[in-house]
């Protein structure tokens, strides 16, 4: 079903003016209607104005007012006639109604989206019960939707928790209210099922041997220092799902992630672990190159001749020395070096 746009119908101020005019009438007419038929003439006028006084309500009903970013999807006896989306006052058919199957959904988004649940107003019946009439203009803002952190097993299998943000908008009324059953559930749902497709395939972190693009070639894709592009891909996931809902995604970010809480101990000494190797190993590399151009420069001025076992002895010295968690405490020799 496409969208039909109606511009014509901007005349809610000439309508609402008519029809006060003819309720003045009406009681004019009324009045004069019955000095008439006191004097034996015609009840015609007052017929009409009676008629007109009991029916002049009916054009109050197709009264609208849109404000920017609003939306009104109109059906008369249940058949889609068009969209009001410019703001203005208009004036439709009194038997036209509003449909927006949404108005009542709060999710947790922004306020902005709320303006489904502002009571229009309320009639009260004789017997005491109140009856809520529903706003069911369709919001077309910008909408952020921060879904509940979800607890996803990575492609390693280690389960993480991550929540995102997903920035949204009506783009097509038509297939918002008529293509889905509530759009703004189904937009959630999506959301959902699109997180946990893209989180299964990365690591939380590098890890060799993973091919997370799909090209059959491992890479450092990751949600830690990847997010960019997951955020990108959970995106265009989302948007190819909610096409037919007429929404449209405009963007989605990670704004939670970290390791699942019975396993975060455990990674983080991982991660302790894995910092310390990394630091050892290039405190040995560079504790190599000294001694090796200490070494050089000694027998490159010839200041001392050393034999394996001294030179052996020396490089020791240096790589405690330079490899050390503490400080050294010298001891100097004062007796023969042999």
């Amino acid at each position: 079903m496409s969208e039909k746009i109606l511009t014509n119908k901007k005349n809610g101020m000439l309508v609402l003016l008519l029809t006060l005019l003819l309720y003045g009438a009406s009681v004019v007419g009324v009045i004069f209607g019955s000095i008439r038929l006191d004097q034996g003439k015609g009840p015609v006028l007052l017929i009409i104005s009676i008629i007109w006084l009991g029916i002049g309500w009916i054009p109050f009903l197709g009264l609208k007012v849109l404000k920017p970013q609003e939306a009104l999807v109109m059906t008369l006896f249940g058949n889609y006639i068009g969209t009001l989306k410019e703001a203005g006052f208009y004036f439709v058919n009194p038997f036209c109604a509003s449909v927006n199957p949404a108005a009542k959904t709060r999710l947790n988004q922004s306020g902005d989206v709320s303006d489904g649940e502002r009571k229009a107003f309320t009639i009260t019946a004789g017997n005491g019960q109140s009856v809520e009439m529903t706003n069911k203009k369709v919001s077309l803002k910008i909408m952020t939707l921060n879904n509940n952190r979800q607890k996803i097993n990575d492609c390693l299998g280690n389960p993480v928790e991550i929540g995102i943000a997903v920035m949204w908008r009506v783009k097509d009324t038509a297939k918002a209210v008529f293509n889905v059953d509530n759009y703004k559930e189904y937009l959630s749902l999506q959301c959902d099922s699109a997180l946990r497709n893209i989180v299964r395939v990365y690591p939380y972190d590098v890890a060799p041997n993973v091919d997370t693009t799909g090209d059959g070639v491992a890479d450092e894709g990751s949600l830690r220092s990847s997010s960019e592009i997951v955020a990108s891909r959970i995106r265009d996931e989302i948007q190819q799902k909610v096409s037919e809902a007429g929404l449209e995604i405009i963007e989605a970010r990670i704004t939670y992630l970290a390791y699942a809480q019975e396993i975060a101990a455990v990674m983080l000494q991982r991660q302790q672990a894995s910092a310390i190797i990394d630091a050892r190993k290039l405190i040995v590399d560079g504790a190599v190159g000294m001694v090796e151009m200490a070494l050089d420069r000694l027998n490159e001025n010839q200041i001392v001749e050393l034999d394996e076992e001294r030179k052996a002895a020396m490089v020791s010295n240096l790589l405690v020395v330079l490899c050390g968690n503490h400080d050294t405490q010298p001891i100097v020799n004062t007796g023969s070096l042999y």
